[in-house]
C-alpha cells in the first residue's frame, strides 16, 4: 500500500539547493534595487516611520482596510473549502483555521511549503498527498487570476507610458501571454497529468499530488476561480485603500493597472517566506510607481502597511491554530 506521506526526497538536494541560490540571489537584488533607488529619492526609513506613527487609523481609509482583511482571508478559505471537499468535507471556519495555519507557517518557511504544510496538516485524514495537490491547484487558481489580470495591466502601461514601450517590455507581454495560453491548456487536459511518464522522481511525485486536479468538475473549477478572482479584487482594492490612506492619488487606470503589476510582481518572484515577500512587494511597487513621480517614502509605507494589515496580522492569529495542527496521522478507530 501506498502511504500518502510526503516524502522528504521527493526534490533532489541539487534542485534544492539550486533553488536555494536562485531565491538568495533574487531577494539580495530586490533588497539593492530598494537601496538604490532611496539614495536616488528624496526619502528615508525614518520618514516611513514618521508616516506610520502619523496615520489616522480611525479614519474612513484605514478602518476599510482592516475591515476587509478578514473578508480577503474568509474568500481564500471558501476555495479552499471548495477545493478540498474531493478529499476531505470541511467547514467554512475548518478551511479558515487551515489557510491561517499555512499562512502563519510561511513566515517561517518557504511561502508555498509553510502555506501547504498548514493546510495539510489541519486535516483529519490521512490523505495528505492528495490534500497537497488542493493546495497546488489553489495556488495556481490564484496564480492565474493574477497573472491575467496583470497582464492586461502591463499591456496598459505598454501604451501609456513611454518608458515600458521597448522591445524588451513587449517580449515580457508575449512571454505572459503565452503563460495565459499554457494555462488555458493544462486545464482541459488535467485529466491526463498523472499518466505522463517521466524518469524525474520529483516530477512523477508531483503529478501525483496534482491527480486530484483530474477529479474537479467544470462547475467546481468555475466556482473556485471566481472565488479567486473575488478575492483578488478584494486585497487589490486593499492596496488602494492603503495608497489612498497615505495621500497617494492617480487616474482610476493608473492606479488600477499599477495595483495589478505590483501583485503580478509579487505572485511570479520567488520569496524565502512571507517577512521577504515584503521586500518583493516593495521593490515591485517602486518600480512600478516610478514613472509617475510619487514620493518613495508615501509608496513604500502604504505597502508596509498593507503587509501589516493583510500578512502579519493574520500570522499572528494564525499562531493558535499551528499548535492544533496534527503533525501525524493516527489509524481511524474501529466500530
Amino acid at each position: 500500500m501506498q502511504s500518502n506521506d510526503l516524502p522528504a526526497d521527493s526534490i533532489p538536494p541539487s534542485s534544492k539547493k539550486n533553488l536555494f541560490w536562485l531565491k538568495l540571489a533574487v531577494l539580495a537584488g530586490l533588497l539593492a534595487y530598494i537601496g538604490y533607488t532611496l539614495r536616488r529619492q528624496p526619502a528615508d526609513w525614518p520618514a516611513v516611520w514618521q508616516h506610520l506613527r502619523q496615520t489616522n487609523w480611525a479614519g474612513g481609509w484605514a478602518l476599510a482596510l482592516l475591515l476587509l482583511t478578514p473578508v480577503n482571508w474568509a474568500l481564500e478559505a471558501l476555495k479552499w473549502k471548495i477545493l478540498i471537499r474531493r478529499v476531505e468535507a470541511v467547514s467554512l471556519a475548518e478551511a479558515y483555521q487551515g489557510v491561517l495555519a499555512g499562512l502563519a507557517l510561511g513566515f517561517a518557511l518557504p511561502a508555498q511549503l509553510g502555506d501547504t504544510t498548514g493546510r495539510v496538516l489541519s486535516l483529519r485524514s490521512g490523505r495528505r498527498a492528495e490534500g497537497v495537490g488542493a493546495s497546488l491547484v489553489s495556488g495556481g487558481m490564484q496564480f492565474f487570476v493574477a497573472l491575467l489580470f496583470g497582464t492586461a495591466a502591463w499591456g496598459y502601461q505598454l501604451v501609456t507610458v513611454p518608458s515600458r514601450n521597448t522591445p524588451a517590455g513587449w517580449i515580457l507581454a508575449g512571454l505572459l501571454l503565452s503563460m495565459l495560453l499554457l494555462g488555458g491548456i493544462l486545464v482541459p487536459i488535467r485529466h491526463r497529468l498523472p499518466k505522463a511518464h517521466t524518469r524525474r522522481r520529483w516530477l512523477r511525485q508531483l503529478l501525483t499530488y496534482l491527480a486530484v486536479a483530474g477529479q474537479y468538475t467544470p462547475a467546481e473549477l468555475t466556482q473556485a476561480v471566481l472565488v479567486a478572482s473575488l478575492r483578488y479584487l478584494t486585497f487589490s482594492f486593499q492596496f488602494y485603500l492603503a495608497l489612498r490612506l497615505y495621500g497617494i492619488s492617480l487616474s482610476a487606470p493608473d492606479m488600477l493597472a499599477g495595483i495589478g503589476l505590483v501583485f503580478l510582481a509579487k505572485t511570479i518572484t520567488p520569496a524565502f517566506n512571507l517577512l521577504s515577500d515584503l521586500g518583493v512587494r516593495e521593490a515591485a511597487s517602486l518600480w512600478v510607481f516610478a514613472p509617475y513621480g510619487l514620493a518613495v517614502s508615501l509608496v513604500l509605507t502604504a505597502t508596509l502597511t498593507l503587509w501589516l494589515v493583510n500578512i502579519l496580522l493574520p500570522v499572528l492569529a494564525g499562531l493558535v491554530w499551528v499548535w492544533r495542527l496534527k503533525w501525524s496521522v493516527s489509524p481511524k478507530p474501529m466500530g
